[in-house]
């Protein structure tokens, strides 16, 4: 609370000081340039007393990570990103989460982490999850630094914020910024996408090599781990991309007690091409939520009686956007969870009430289930952004793929 209190009261002290100086200056005109000054200059050294004390309590849990790994095509590939040193609550030991795209497809000991110390190890074990492209590390050392989740829930746009990493290698890196966006969706990824997208957008400067290390809120905790970048030159331009730290928590922490993360499914197929047309000839006026083609037998949406062309408008509260925000806050949503949908059956509005259940089982019992990209759910497509088309470098890592951003359209 006194880290807030400090930045909240820069733009007092500034106003104060202003006002001081131009008080003083009609009796004194040569004084009044430098108490104006005096108190910018003092308001600066406050705020940057706060950076600096949020830089030194993270950068004992931020470590270094270079991986390499053979392919058949590019043959030696070398990959540097970041790491964050957390504990766990259901296990003893040192453990490193990180990005999954930094460390994939190499070997315990291709792996080398350099701590803040500069000692170099190898990891004991790693888990992995592609669908949230998050990895944790066990790591075989005792007594280090371990950072503090923050609550990304409650983090707002306009909070300040620090990304700490390795840029280009250079390790124990700290950038400035604030929150830009929350809850970003449907950034194409190429082969290495995401599936479960809700980024928080920052300015924060995060570059390659950022990835896998924490952006930190004003409390120095972990409020997300930095993932990608949105660039036109290879570098930063004011757009990264960072997995919000609720997300991270629950993925590392059923990574470490079950060795998987269980996701929560509805178990329909959706229309991947909803649009206007579409829409009005269910009594819509604009392209908007979910689409249900069909229904799989024995899933949730069977069991709470969901029909085709249902178009499921809201789900637990959260107005849906199309049918990848629907896979998003499905598989987001915890398993065994009672939601309420706000769904549209030919022409007229009503609430179905789902369990949700656990999508592994239904995999197990090769039952396609939302979400699954297939012909039921088609590849996250870009985010929407400008008016006219832009060609835009998405960037995961050190590897750059090509991206067309195209208009937003928002409901009114």
């Amino acid at each position: 609370m006194r880290v807030r209190s400090t930045i909240v009261l820069f733009g007092v002290f500034a106003f104060v000081g202003g006002w001081v100086a131009f008080e003083r200056s009609h009796a004194d005109p040569r004084r009044g340039a430098d108490l104006d000054l005096d108190s910018s200059t003092n308001a600066l050294r406050d705020a940057g007393r706060v950076m600096a004390k949020i830089s030194k309590q993270i950068s004992p849990s931020v470590v270094h990570i270079e991986a390499s790994h053979r392919t058949v095509l590019r043959g030696e590939v070398e990959e540097t990103g970041s790491g964050v040193i957390v504990k766990s609550t259901h296990l003893p030991g040192e453990y490193v989460v990180t990005n999954r795209h930094v460390i994939a497809g190499s070997e315990l000991k291709e792996i080398k982490i350099t701590l803040p110390d500069g000692r170099q190890l190898n990891p004991e074990r790693v888990w992995d999850d592609a669908a949230s492209d998050i990895a944790v590390m066990k790591v075989p050392v005792e007594g280090l630094t371990a950072a503090s989740w923050a609550d990304s829930d409650v983090a707002e746009i306009g909070h300040p914020v620090l990304a700490v990493g390795s840029p280009f290698g250079l390790s124990q890196s700290v950038t400035f910024g604030i929150i830009s966006a929350k809850s970003r969706r449907s950034l194409k990824l190429g082969d290495k996408g995401v599936l479960n997208q809700d980024f928080i957008q920052t300015d924060a400067a995060i570059n390659p090599g950022n990835s896998g290390g924490p952006l930190i809120d004003l409390n120095g905790r972990v409020v997300g781990i930095n993932t990608a970048i949105a660039s036109n030159s290879g570098g930063n331009e004011g757009i990264g991309f960072s997995i919000p730290s609720n997300l991270v928590s629950r993925v590392v922490d059923q990574l470490l007690e079950y060795g998987k993360v269980y996701r929560a499914y509805l178990g329909v197929k959706l229309d991947p091409d909803f649009d206007i047309t579409k829409a009005r000839a269910l009594k819509l006026d604009r392209a908007r939520g979910a689409r249900v083609m069909s229904i799989y037998p024995n899933t949730p949406a069977a069991r709470a009686k969901l029909q085709k062309d249902d178009v499921i408008l809201s789900f637990d509260g959260i107005d849906i956007l199309d049918e990848n925000h629907l896979i998003n806050v499905v598989s987001l949503s915890p398993v065994g969870k009672k939601v309420r949908l706000m769904v549209l059956r030919r022409g007229e509005k009503f609430p179905i009430q789902v369990d949700l259940s656990d999508r592994s089982v239904a995999e197990d019992d090769s039952t396609p289930a939302v979400p699954q990209q297939s012909k039921a759910d088609t590849p996250v497509e870009p985010m929407n952004f400008s008016k006219e088309p832009v060609d835009v470098k998405l960037e995961i890592g050190d590897f750059k793929l090509q991206i067309s951003i195209r208009r937003n359209i928002l409901p009114k």
